[in-house]
């Protein structure tokens, strides 16, 4: 564990191995332990897991303007120059891995390599992007209502994760999890770095998405982990380890 204050908040992070790095994001809800597997299993590389923004250690901002996917690329660019990478492997997990493509976007010369995991790319419908914002809002309102406990019956990955703030996480669905365009999802082409799509075979909202991407981001490859739901290197760490341990040796 480590603490470090970058853009105006103190995130808390966690950095193990020697090798070239590795950042990975965790999905909404969750926070870095849900990669504490993956610090033990790659111990050829420099693994760098977080917790962003109104998520577990890291502080939470009483202002809802401090919370949008923007920021959370903006604290990604400040974590890796705080620990001296000046490129770096980029993956998460759902909404880690939403981010993760926005960062590689944004800053393409920062962006080794992608790992995008249980995740999507956003939507060009806004009708269907409309539907994903009101979830967002109504996981808001829950945790505004219910406290922490509104994530009990959620997925592995969240039932695990220890938050300091129910509100950051409400600020968090509202402004980080919602979405306001379609950028990243007409942008998938343009990404020209070695790329690995991973996705649990139970994980049925995000299989055609996990597809899609790997169809429309040249040379990416898919990988399907049998017996896996949402949280794929929580469900099956063992297949899960060993799909990523084989491309980021390749690299």
């Amino acid at each position: 564990m480590a603490r470090a204050r970058l853009n105006g908040i103190e995130i808390d992070y966690e950095v193990t191995g020697d090798g070239p790095v590795v950042l990975l994001g965790h999905g909404y809800g969750s926070t870095r332990h849900m990669w504490d597997d993956q610090h033990r299993a790659l111990d050829r590389w420099r693994v760098v897991s977080w917790d962003m923004r109104g998520h577990g250690q890291t502080d939470s901002p009483s202002d809802p303007k401090q919370y949008s996917a923007a920021l959370i690329v903006a604290d990604m660019r400040a974590l890796l120059q705080h620990v001296g990478a000046e490129r770096a492997i980029i993956g998460g997990l759902s909404l880690g891995g939403y981010v993760s493509l926005a960062f590689a976007l944004a800053h393409p010369e920062m962006t080794q390599a992608l790992v995008i995991c249980d995740s999507g790319p956003g939507y060009r419908n806004a009708e269907a992007r409309a539907q994903w914002n009101q979830r967002a809002q109504e996981r808001a309102a829950s945790l505004e209502s219910k406290g922490l406990d509104a994530l009990t019956r959620r997925s592995k990955e969240t039932q695990q994760a220890v938050h300091r703030s129910a509100q950051g996480l409400a600020h968090a669905a509202r402004g980080m999890l919602a979405q306001d365009g379609s950028q990243v999802i007409d942008s998938l082409a343009s990404i020209r770095v070695p790329t690995l799509v991973i996705v649990g075979d139970q994980d049925q909202p995000f299989v055609a998405p996990s597809e899609y991407m790997a169809k429309k981001i040249a040379g990416a490859r898919l990988a399907v982990i049998p017996g896996a739901g949402h949280s794929s290197n929580l469900d099956q760490p063992e297949a899960f380890n060993r799909v990523l341990r084989e491309f980021l040796t390749s690299l």
